[in-house]
């Protein structure tokens, strides 16, 4: 399957960390996704992870793929892979894994700003995410927000839990306090895209990024994240990683190859 990006967003991802595919995916995924989306808040995987808050209800799971046959279709079989190759200029593309957030109408949960690479057990520059809208997104409604170009600044941020409730992580001694974006926006450039159902955000994995609150009282926020790594991509499991992502076979230093990683770029 060919990806068909433009040269201008290949290269607003290059240069900025972030770029918006408009329409995507098609309604036919976005029907398959919604439906196991509702399947999973109904009966959650065993990775579920809802964000305790005092408004509204933020719900969040990952590896959902491994449970479910249509999240596990979406990751393999949707344009994903094919663009997750072009975008990392790969010749072998492998899912990290999925993560799932809702945040229903009303729910007060901004999303603190962070770059996640620090979170993962993963070293190399092939390693990104694509975010998909299942809903009309607005500033208002928690549209994510990305610092443009801070992919290349090589500033690993202290992973912190993002609700009150969730287990603290490890301070990581190569890892520093995140900085405080709000109180810098004017030093920075900060891109934001309304969505549709349909749109994609592609961004790298050390892309600065945050959210706001669902201030909407009359919609959702439903956002379906898949990870995907290159064939250069290696396996670091350090303090202050997220837990459910190591790999027990898995030695640092060693190319991130894992029945938990399997190839879904090229395909037979």
């Amino acid at each position: 399957m060919s990806s068909h990006l433009s040269q201008e967003a290949i290269d607003a991802f290059n240069a900025d960390g972030a770029v918006l595919l408009p329409g995507a995916i098609s309604p036919e995924w976005l029907g398959r996704v919604g439906a196991a989306i509702e399947r999973d808040i109904v009966d959650p995987g065993p990775f579920f992870h809802g964000y305790a808050v005092d408004e509204g209800r933020f719900h969040g799971n990952l590896r959902l793929w491994e449970n479910d046959p249509e999240f596990a279709a979406y990751c393999f079989d949707s344009p994903l892979p094919a663009l997750a190759a072009e975008l990392m200029e790969a010749e072998e593309v492998r899912i990290l894994y999925d993560q799932l957030f809702v945040k229903e109408a009303a729910t007060a949960a901004p999303t603190r700003w962070h770059n996640d690479q620090p979170y993962w057990p993963v070293r190399g520059s092939q390693v990104m995410s694509f975010w998909l809208a299942l809903d009309d997104v607005t500033l208002d409604s928690g549209a994510l927000e990305f610092v443009a170009g801070s992919h290349k600044w090589d500033r690993w941020f202290q992973p912190e839990p993002f609700g009150p409730g969730q287990t603290a992580y490890t301070d990581n001694v190569n890892y520093e306090k995140m900085i405080d974006i709000e109180a810098e926006r004017q030093d920075h450039r900060i891109v934001s895209w309304e969505m549709q159902p349909g749109d994609v955000i592609a961004f790298h994995a050390m892309t600065v990024h945050g959210a706001g609150s669902n201030l909407r009282a009359d919609r959702r926020r439903r956002g379906y994240t898949v990870r995907y790594i290159g064939e250069h991509a290696t396996y670091q499991f350090e303090d202050g990683m997220a837990g459910p992502l190591e790999i027990d076979e898995l030695e640092n230093g060693q190319p991130y190859v894992s029945d938990r990683t399997p190839v879904v770029w090229p395909t037979a």
